[in-house]
C-alpha cells in the first residue's frame, strides 16, 4: 500500500516529467535531458529550500534566549517548556517548520534518485506512463564525449565526488568552521562531524556513482552544483536583510 501511494505520488509523476523532455527535446541527448530534468525539479523544491533557510536561521537568532531560558529554569522543566513556548510565540517562530519542511523534500529526493536509478534507459516503460505522454522514438544516451551515460563512468563519478565536497562546505554554518563558536562540548562534536562528512562523504558518493550509472554521477552533479549555488544566493539575501 505504501509503495503503491509512493509510486503513483512521487515515482511516477517524475518519471513521466523525464520522458516528456526526452520527446520534447528529440535532438538532446540524455545528459542534456538529465541536467535539464533535475534543474526544474530542484526550481520547483527552491521555496520550500529557502523557507527551511529561514527557519534555521530564525532558531539560530534565539539560541541565546533559549539558553538563558535553560539555565534560569533547569530545576524545573514544566516552567522551562512553558518559558520555551512563550518564547516562540513572541518571536513568531514555528520550531519544526525547517524539520516539515525537510520531511515533504524527502520523498521527492527519494523518488527522483530511483527515477535515474531505475528508468531503465535508453529502454521506456510503457507501464508508467500516463496517456498523454508520449514514448520518444529514439533516447540518445550520450554526453559530451561518454557516448552512454547508462554505463559506469569515472569522469562523472569523480565531479559528483568533488561537487559534493563543495556541497557539504558551502552548506556548513560559519560558526561550526570556527567564526565565533562556542568552545562547549556539543559546538566540538558538531564541528568534528561536519569534518568527517566533508571529507568522509565526498569519498562515498565517488566510489557509489563509480559502481552504478553515470546517469546517476550526472544527476549528483548537477544537483550539488545548484545546491551550492542555492546556498550562495541565501547568504546574499541574508546579508542584505531580505526573506
Amino acid at each position: 500500500m505504501i509503495t503503491q501511494f509512493f509510486t503513483i505520488v512521487f515515482y511516477q509523476p517524475l518519471y513521466n516529467g523525464l520522458i516528456f523532455l526526452f520527446d520534447l527535446l528529440p535532438w538532446a541527448g540524455a545528459g542534456l535531458v538529465v541536467i535539464l530534468f533535475t534543474i526544474i525539479v530542484k526550481l520547483v523544491l527552491f521555496p520550500l529550500a529557502m523557507r527551511a533557510t529561514y527557519a534555521q536561521m530564525e532558531m539560530k537568532e534565539i539560541e541565546k534566549d533559549l539558553r538563558v531560558i535553560k539555565e534560569k529554569y533547569k530545576e524545573d522543566k514544566e516552567q522551562q517548556t512553558l518559558k520555551t513556548v512563550e518564547l516562540y510565540k513572541e518571536k513568531n517562530i514555528n520550531p519544526f517548520a525547517g524539520f516539515f519542511v525537510l520531511i515533504i523534500q524527502l520523498p521527492i529526493i527519494i523518488a527522483l534518485y530511483r527515477v535515474f536509478l531505475k528508468s531503465g534507459l535508453p529502454q521506456v516503460d510503457m507501464t508508467q506512463l500516463y496517456h498523454f505522454v508520449s514514448a520518444p522514438a529514439h533516447i540518445a544516451m550520450n554526453f559530451l564525449f561518454i557516448s552512454d551515460i547508462a554505463q559506469k563512468s569515472v569522469f562523472l563519478a569523480l565531479l559528483a565526488g568533488i561537487s559534493t565536497f563543495f556541497q557539504i562546505k558551502y552548506a556548513t554554518p560559519a560558526d561550526l568552521e570556527g567564526k565565533g563558536a562556542d568552545k562547549n562540548s556539543t559546538a566540538e562534536m558538531m564541528k568534528s562531524f561536519q569534518t568527517q562528512m566533508k571529507y568522509f562523504f565526498p569519498v562515498l558518493v565517488f566510489f557509489i556513482s563509480w559502481s552504478i550509472s553515470a546517469a546517476i554521477s550526472l544527476y549528483w552533479v548537477t544537483s550539488n552544483v545548484f545546491t551550492v549555488l542555492q546556498e550562495l544566493y541565501f547568504r546574499k539575501r541574508v546579508r542584505g536583510g531580505t526573506k
